[in-house]
């Protein structure tokens, strides 16, 4: 099947019911031994202790919420080139997920950084752009909510989209742009010299995957429940329009 085939709301119904339980069961299958390893069976790092054991949670919410925001400005830049609704109705149930995601990796972020660096916050690059767009993602939400002009919402959303993008960008490559920041350099890198040891490289690639399973399953649920949420308010409205004539 071709991706653009999913275009059509038929289709992409169709394709939801017949994956969603399989994803499910792999997220399942994929982030739950990932979170037990990485809890459980890790040793205490010498110099942080278990509270190292937070990357767990933050690294994969991070890593996920920047993504999220470039798969709607994805779908945004499809429905602005192309105009196919399912795209920007994927980006509105992309959102509230990136959203959740972002405020996981901002309370286990300050969690993580009291103890290593005296407080919970610190006005630094990386920290500083993924506020913003913690905030971009809010502004997002509240977009939809606030207009009933499908079109112009459409369209108002995506240009918001490209504007935070600058700032997933920057959240994600922060530490190599300004040299100085408090935040500890990339995790992961294929410099077996460079990442972190393979006691916790390995799970957390779990808990990597899992995460991105996760938001990719409810993507796909949310967008599915959009679609037919919209089918639901056409057949209701148009009893009122014969009424009316």
């Amino acid at each position: 099947m071709s991706i653009w085939e999913l275009a059509n709301p038929n289709r992409f119904v169709g394709f939801a019911d017949r994956w969603l339980g399989p994803l499910a069961v792999l997220t399942a299958i994929v982030l739950v031994p990932g979170l037990v390893w990485g809890f459980l069976f890790t040793p205490e790092d010498y110099v942080q202790g278990n509270t190292v054991k937070i990357m767990y949670l933050h690294v994969p919410a991070a890593l996920t919420a920047i993504n999220v925001w470039f798969m709607m400005l994805v779908a945004s830049i499809i429905w602005l080139v192309r105009r196919h609704r399912v795209s920007v109705l994927a980006a509105q149930a992309a959102a509230p997920v990136g959203f959740a995601m972002t405020i996981i990796a901002l309370v286990t972020g300050s969690l993580w950084g009291q103890p290593m660096w005296g407080t919970y916050w610190a006005w630094e690059p990386r920290l500083t752009s993924f506020l913003i767009l913690f905030l971009h993602y809010a502004a997002y939400i509240i977009l939809w909510k606030s207009l009933d002009d499908l079109e112009a919402v459409s369209d108002i959303s995506c240009y918001l989209c490209l504007v935070g993008s600058v700032f997933a960008l920057l959240s994600r490559y922060a530490v190599q742009f300004w040299e100085r920041g408090l935040h500890q350099g990339s995790t992961l890198s294929l410099d077996q010299e460079t990442h972190i040891h393979i006691d916790y490289y390995l799970p957390l690639l779990l808990c990597i995957a899992g995460f991105s399973l996760l938001c990719i399953t409810l993507v796909v649920l949310r967008t599915r429940t959009h679609i037919e949420r919209r089918r639901i308010n056409a057949m209701a409205a148009r009893p009122r329009q014969v009424n009316d004539t």
